[in-house]
């Protein structure tokens, strides 16, 4: 995302989507009644009466819209942003869909942008140059294989066959297994040319054999793979990957990496007994204290008003604020924990205790 200009006495924003990640964004970054403005399409209303209204030229326009609804398609890669029309050179009052794609500019008026709303914007700009990672989690017969991009985790391809025993004659299980590797070879080396890293992992030793031949028949596309074990194949194993922090060096700058990592810690850290709060009045009382080291919101509840204030403090105790998308595994472990939780610095109920009137002690927490 490019902030191409800000003007803060309209509190107006001017911004290019440049990613898939950025539709996702903006799309968040939006709030129902808020302006904004983008290059669209509108049937002519100059075009002459006769003229049937299915047939008039539709005009290249710039127009604005006060948000009443922000949809956010991830499958096609597009954001419609509807309302009625406030600016533009005809038809104000009615209403309009701005369909926003990659490469489009796009105006957001936001007089007083929220601590969420500054944490999605600057994580967008700093966020210009995501590293596209291919990370394909295999075994006989159940792999899939995905792209990482920012916030984007999108399919490329789930490979399930059935492979042969050992019992069949002829030998159809190792002509099954062949045919198997190849396949995977052949996404692997299409969806690879355009990646910074590949990451090849699962139970089995398939992994090691996808490993030496791409070393054989392909140099290039070897220098960028890395191999890890995990458990399971398919989607799953792709999650485990993601949140088991492995991979953490090759998966630099992943945003969807960082996000199942970050909910990892905070489960470990619940489960250890160690220092973390969950839901609204605990992480409140967190932030007040000035402990949070980094606090977890899922996207659902960044416009409740209640949290606004919870929020705006954390930012100005210069605590990470990161939001989980509801649509992955990590924004389902945290939905399952109360929808928002925070990673401490130190145990703030420690001080309560012992009634002392200085910081807290950085001491485990006994219970969550």
């Amino acid at each position: 995302m490019r902030l191409i200009h800000h003007d803060p006495t309209r509190g107006r924003f001017r911004l290019r989507l440049e990613t898939p990640s950025d539709l996702w964004r903006i799309a968040r970054f939006v709030r129902p009644g808020e302006t904004v403005g983008a290059s669209t399409t509108r049937r002519d209303p100059e075009a002459p009466p006769e003229v049937a209204g299915a047939e008039r030229t539709r005009r290249r326009v710039w127009l604005a819209v006060r948000a009443e609804q922000v949809e956010f398609h991830g499958f096609s890669k597009h954001v419609r942003v509807t309302g009625p029309i406030v600016e533009g050179p005809f038809d104000i009052g009615r209403h309009h869909t701005l369909d926003l794609g990659e490469g489009d500019e796009v105006t957001v008026e936001k007089p007083e942008p929220t601590a969420a709303d500054r944490t999605i914007l600057e994580e967008g700009v700093r966020g210009r140059d995501d590293p596209t990672v291919l990370v394909a989690a295999v075994d006989w017969g159940d792999s899939a294989i995905v792209r990482l991009r920012g916030r984007a985790v999108l399919p490329v391809a789930d490979v399930r066959r059935t492979i042969a025993g050992k019992q069949f004659e002829g030998g159809q299980g190792e002509k099954d297994r062949a045919a198997y590797l190849e396949e995977l070879l052949g996404i692997l080396r299409r969806e690879g040319a355009g990646a910074t890293a590949v990451l090849v992992v699962g139970p089995g030793f398939l992994k090691e054999e996808l490993k030496e031949r791409i070393a054989e028949d392909d140099p290039a596309l070897a220098k960028k793979l890395k191999v890890y074990a995990t458990a399971e194949s398919g989607r799953v194993g792709v999650d485990e990957l993601l949140r088991s922090g492995k991979a953490s060096e090759a998966l630099r700058g992943s945003v969807a990496a960082e996000e199942a990592e970050a909910v990892e810690r905070l489960v470990q850290s619940l489960a250890g007994g160690r220092r973390a709060a969950v839901g609204p009045l605990e992480v409140a009382e967190a932030v007040d204290a000035g402990a949070v080291e980094t606090l977890l919101v899922e996207e659902s509840v960044l416009a409740e008003p209640p949290l606004q204030p919870t929020l705006d403090r954390a930012r100005a105790a210069r605590a990470r604020i990161f939001v989980v998308r509801d649509d992955g595994e990590a924004g389902r472990r945290l939905a399952a924990l109360g929808r928002i939780a925070a990673i401490l610095r130190y145990d703030w109920t420690s001080a309560q205790a012992t009634g002392s009137t200085g910081p807290p002690r950085a001491v485990p927490r006994s219970g969550s």
